[in-house]
């Protein structure tokens, strides 16, 4: 009998040994990281907006911890690149959002690497923004899972032709996909699919929505919400498409309580910059409309309206709850060091970070006065190199110091009005000083990113001009292309990994379009709900070239004039490189778009 029990252990014990580890695994926290674009702080009703419909937000407001002054980069690109990072934009290569520098350098260890290291499934789904070609894609990154729209919004350069928001086509793990539906639907209906499929194992998700990026279209049903509210009409498209995120974001959340895994996700609410049209000035009335939550600035500005923005996070069973309000000074930069204190990752992380763990402040285990001496900066750069001083702010709790020479306290004039730096001279010192330090730490990790051209991972390479380097005004959306706006100086920084003979094709036009090079394109009305698509002009373009590291090729119309293209051998190495025509003025224009293959 007991040589019996004894092997009848020996059969168990494996079994009950795998469901303690199985349990152990689904113990650790889900992450589901929600960012909206360009909505700003003011554009919820539970921040005070007497317009904005978001009862599922707001009810998410009162049942999570939301910090009340929490800040980011002031566009798109800068805040991603932060909160993956928990880099400052400058440091990792995504300071702007066109012009090379909207791609996060290669070297950066992301979320979604640390994740993975841990044993987490990733996704990502909606707007990336962090480069559109190898090693720079989502997939590239540490993501298992990624469905996404190219460059920073739906109808950009880069992004697939003629897509307006509506039954697009995007990019499933870098390969284009036909979608069905409104954006915000096909982002959501992954983002659902995934936790349906991974709810048995922990997962990091990070859905960032495109909207309410411009251009504001958005499905009729929802603009009309709006139709009797006191806002221009791209407004109320604008604010349409909120409303229509929050209903998603409400059945998301029926979801996790469905399957049983709310108690153990960690949910984040957030948005990237200030509002881009939630806050609008009628340059015929002379008036604005709309809401700003008593703030100074939109997106884009290096005051609070420009990046102060909502952040609410919840996880029951984390003790991350309540309805309770952290006032302490935290920034985007916080989530990576956060999120790996709060699920007890493992990682090393070569770079010094910028951000911190606030892990404290979702606890409430410590006073918010243990944060009033932290210092933390955000700028707007929109330039090809960082400037040091250029559209700064640097913060301490309630203090503002802005330009380097404007001091606030917010606490008292939340719209920024009243420059107080003659009265504290300490404090402006203060903050000027440790700017100062600041700036020379980051400034030794300035680096242009690298595209690689010749691998196996993406070839051919497709490439835009929306990330040449280059001063000039870069035709960074397809209505741009459409009239045939031109520049005449740009180039990329690439990479041959392969020596061997390459094909380089430019066009005016992207490959899937099927457009010969002097091809009009119609236009589209704009209706309610969606902005127009302008007619597009015939463009006369002759004497087509590339020029690779300073020796130029002359190339060749194919036989339907839809690319202009020449064969080369290269050699393994750096590559910097452009390729362009002469109109039929005799003036150099750049091309828009850009296919390299390796044969």
């Amino acid at each position: 009998m007991k040589i019996f029990q004894f092997f009848l252990l020996l059969m168990v014990l494996p079994l009950f040994v795998a469901c303690k580890a199985e349990k152990s695994v689904n113990e650790k926290p889900n992450v589901i990281l929600v960012i909206t674009d360009d909505q700003g702080y003011g554009d919820l009703a539970c921040h005070g907006n007497p317009i904005i419909q978001t009862p599922n937000i707001d009810q998410f407001h009162s049942e999570g911890v939301r910090f009340n002054n929490f800040h980011v980069g002031t566009t798109c690109t800068p805040t991603r690149g932060g909160l993956l990072t928990g880099r400052n934009a400058n440091r990792n290569g995504t300071w702007h959002t066109i012009g090379g520098c909207s791609i996060l350098n290669e070297r950066e260890v992301t979320l979604a690497d640390v994740f993975k290291e841990n044993g987490y499934a990733t996704a990502m789904f909606g707007k990336w923004h962090l480069g559109d070609n190898y090693p720079f894609r989502p997939h590239d990154r540490g993501f298992n899972e990624t469905f996404y729209h190219a460059a920073g919004g739906v109808g950009q350069t880069p992004d697939y032709w003629l897509n307006d928001y509506f039954d697009d086509t995007y990019f499933r793990n870098g390969t284009p996909e036909k979608a069905k539906g409104y954006c915000t639907d096909v982002w959501f209906d992954e983002a659902e699919q995934f936790v349906s499929t991974h709810k048995g194992e922990p997962f990091f998700m990070y859905l960032s929505l495109n909207a309410p990026h411009g251009p504001f279209n958005v499905p009729e049903s929802y603009a009309s919400i709006y139709d009797d509210a006191p806002l221009q009409d791209r407004q109320k498209n604008f604010y349409g498409m909120i409303t229509q995120l929050d209903e998603r974001f409400g059945q998301l959340r029926q979801l996790l309580k469905d399957t049983g895994i709310e108690d153990n996700t960690l949910l984040v609410f957030m948005t990237d910059n200030g509002t881009a049209a939630g806050y609008w000035y009628n340059k015929k009335e002379k008036t604005m409309t709309g809401y700003n939550a008593n703030m100074r600035g939109t997106k884009g500005s290096q005051y609070d309206g420009g990046h102060r923005v909502p952040f609410i996070v919840k996880w029951p069973k984390g003790k991350i709850e309540g309805g309770k309000d952290v006032n302490a000074l935290a920034a985007h930069v916080d989530l990576l060091p956060t999120l790996m204190d709060v699920c007890k990752l493992k990682a090393e992380l070569p770079m010094e970070l910028d951000g911190t763990s606030i892990k404290a402040l979702l606890l409430g285990d410590k006073a918010n006065a243990d944060f009033q001496k932290r210092i933390l900066v955000t700028d707007t750069q929109r330039n090809q190199w960082p400037e040091k001083g250029r559209n700064s702010c640097v913060m301490q709790a309630d203090w503002r110091l802005v330009n380097g020479d404007e001091l606030y306290d917010v606490s008292k004039d939340s719209d920024q009005k009243n420059n107080i730096a003659e009265q504290h001279p300490e404090k402006v010192n203060e903050l000027s000083a440790f700017y100062d330090q600041w700036w020379s730490r980051i400034e030794k990790d300035f680096k242009y990113p690298v595209i690689k051209l010749g691998v196996d991972q993406e070839n051919p390479a497709h490439l835009t001009c929306h990330d040449m380097h280059s001063e000039q005004n870069i035709p960074w959306n397809q209505n741009m292309i459409r009239k045939g706006i031109s520049f005449d100086t740009g180039y990329f920084l690439c990479e041959v990994m392969t020596a061997g003979k390459y094909k380089f094709s430019i066009s005016r036009y992207p490959k899937e379009s099927g457009l010969a090079m002097n091809a009009t394109v119609a236009g589209v009305k704009a209706t309610k709900g969606s902005e127009e698509l302008v007619d597009g002009v015939a463009m006369h373009l002759t004497e087509p070239f590339v020029k690779l590291n300073e020796k130029t090729y002359s190339c060749k119309f194919n036989e339907d004039n839809t690319a202009a293209e020449v064969i080369v051998d290269l050699e393994a190495g750096a590559l910097h490189w452009e390729g362009g025509f002469m109109d039929q003025e005799g003036n150099k224009s750049i091309a828009y778009y850009y296919v390299v293959e390796r044969l």
